[in-house]
């Protein structure tokens, strides 16, 4: 397949577009200087030029405080830059894929979210996130949309890389232990959303490692198996207060997975493992 991916210089697209490489496909990789999604006549042209059976639409404004007080930056990236890479898309028949978050749920659920469940965004990345869930379900025909939490891999910056550095310098850390999610590895993610591309099975599907723990146990596990033992205090969400709300509850059902007979991403535990045994 031919395969364009948005946001290649990104943490997810640039494991997106070496994943696909590996898979044979022909992977067109754009950074934002590149292909500017917000810039409308940019997106249209670039697309046009290419005519690519499938857009992974990786390129996202993704600073989750920094929203806060800038929702236009937001929208403009989420949901503006998305409504230009679906229109384009589809002048040329590509399949959409867009992703996006857990944070298009409200996080108060005591039970895992599924896909039609009803979303609730609390931020304002939450919100932009969604207006781009719902212009690519109303401008694109051929489209999926994948909701990932937790991410982190080689490339950028996340909470497996932070963890490991403190946990290397500091003789003590707090992590906060009422927030529970599913971590996922890009790597993994990646082979998932290059798989799906490749079948029909159009819709809304939640995507992470299986299984799911607080970031206290995702921070405990981290030192496991890096061999690192500083010691680990748990505290309240409350006792860490950021300027946009975080989930209390991130953890998604892959209910589409299931029922589309797709395979599901392995345990977290042992992606996180593959990661740190290979950085």
């Amino acid at each position: 397949m031919k395969i364009l991916v948005t946001g290649a210089n990104g943490q997810l697209g640039q494991d997106v577009v070496l994943v696909g490489q590996q898979k044979g496909h022909q992977m067109l990789g754009y950074t934002r200087q590149e292909l500017d999604i917000t810039n409308q006549a940019q997106c249209e042209s670039v697309i046009l030029r290419e005519k690519p059976d499938a857009i992974i639409h990786c390129a996202a404004y993704t600073a989750v405080d920094a929203a806060e007080t800038d929702e236009d930056g937001a929208y403009l990236v989420n949901a503006v830059g998305t409504r230009n890479v679906s229109v384009a898309a589809e002048k040329v028949g590509a399949k959409v894929c867009y992703i996006s978050t857990d944070y298009v749920f409200d996080g108060q659920s005591s039970d895992a979210y599924r896909e039609y469940d009803n979303t609730n965004p609390q931020t304002v990345y939450g919100k932009s996130k969604r207006a781009g869930e719902q212009l690519t379900q109303g401008l694109s025909s051929r489209f999926f949309i994948v909701r990932t939490s937790w991410v982190y891999g080689a490339h950028g910056n996340n909470f497996v890389k932070t963890m490991l550095k403190l946990g290397a310098e500091k003789p003590s850390l707090q992590v906060v232990h009422d927030q529970v999610g599913s971590p996922t590895y890009t790597v993994d993610l990646a082979k998932f959303l290059l798989d799906l591309v490749a079948t029909e099975k159009y819709g809304i599907y939640h995507a992470s490692n299986s299984g799911s723990c607080s970031w206290f146990e995702f921070a405990q596990a981290i030192f496991e198996e890096a061999g690192l033992s500083p010691e680990l205090l748990p505290c309240t969400t409350e006792q860490f207060p950021r300027p946009a709300p975080r989930p209390k509850n991130s953890v998604m059902a892959h209910l589409s997975i299931r029922t589309n007979g797709l395979q599901d991403l392995r345990p977290w535990r042992e992606a996180l493992r593959e990661y740190i045994d290979n950085r």
